[in-house]
């Protein structure tokens, strides 16, 4: 198992300066998350394979790995030319992999909830066309239901991923979105089971408690998604209740502190959430392997 961190607290920090400060916070492992100078949101990836070089370089000698990158892409719709050029931004996404010796790629199913069919139809498209190269280039997928995507729920998310029926697609379960993706981490965990090989670690408030008045939007009942990132203990998901779930499965994958929000605690923050999980998985595994 490896717990890896998302940056993303730390975008201004300079790419080729990322390494050194994650591994002074105590991490061995990264998650490169969207940012504007690499791979941004929605977007053809801004980074040059001069700089990939570097940061490979950079980070070997900070004694960190990359787990995996995160591009997010509009692969599902909503129209055709978004997909398109979505999946071109996706092969250049998995040069970057390659390049930089890493050999797993997260993302998002994306896509309008309002319009599932038509999304889905776009999204297999893009598998059609993708597959192949990730199939090729050795490069593995792991996939999340997010809120606002056409795929929200994490029971369909999982059999969807199931669907694909690839050996290099599995699932991403993401502990913050738990209350998006129906309130039930102990049986989507399970249900995954082998297809899960990443999580996603933070709390969130529950955005339905108080007969739905915890959040107030207006004009009531628009169709916002509301959810945190926060440090774990600070919102409503049971967290003993999901890692419970993942030792009952022999989980032995990832696990990303992904926690926004407190950029002017981004270091301190990484290194209470690393001690955090470290203490959870002492607690859940029998083992008592602590990574």
């Amino acid at each position: 198992m490896r717990i890896a961190l998302d940056p993303q607290m730390l975008r201004d920090v300079p790419l080729l300066e990322l390494p050194d400060v994650v591994a002074g916070m105590g991490y061995e492992w990264i998650e490169l998350s969207p940012r504007e100078d690499f791979i941004p949101f929605f977007k053809h990836p801004r980074v040059d394979t001069a700089t990939v070089r570097a940061l490979r370089s950079r980070l070997a000698d900070a004694g960190v790995g990359v787990t995996s990158l995160l591009p997010v892409m509009r692969w599902s719709g909503p129209g055709e030319v978004e997909r398109q050029a979505a999946v071109r931004y996706w092969k250049r996404a998995i040069e970057i992999c390659v390049e930089l010796g890493v050999d797993t790629l997260n993302s998002e199913f994306n896509g309008r909830p309002e319009a599932p069919e038509l999304a889905e139809a776009m999204f297999w498209r893009s598998m059609e066309e993708l597959l192949p190269t990730f199939e090729r280039e050795g490069v593995k997928l792991a996939l999340e239901p997010h809120p606002d995507d056409f795929i929200e729920l994490g029971h369909p998310a999982v059999d969807m991923v199931r669907g694909i029926d690839s050996p290099c697609v599995s699932f991403l379960y993401c502990m913050p979105h738990t209350f998006h993706q129906g309130d039930d981490a102990a049986g989507i965990i399970a249900s995954a089971g082998d297809l899960l090989t990443h999580v996603h670690v933070a709390d969130s408030m529950d955005h339905r408690a108080s007969d739905g008045l915890r959040y107030i939007t207006n004009p009531p009942g628009n169709t916002v998604r509301v959810h945190q990132h926060m440090e774990l203990g600070r919102g409503d998901v049971d967290a003993d209740e999901a890692f419970a779930a993942l030792a009952g499965i022999g989980f032995d994958g990832v696990l990303t502190t992904c926690v926004f929000g407190w950029d002017d605690e981004a270091r301190e923050s990484g290194t209470r959430m690393l001690s955090a999980i470290r203490e959870l998985v002492t607690k859940h595994f029998p083992d008592g392997t602590t990574p």
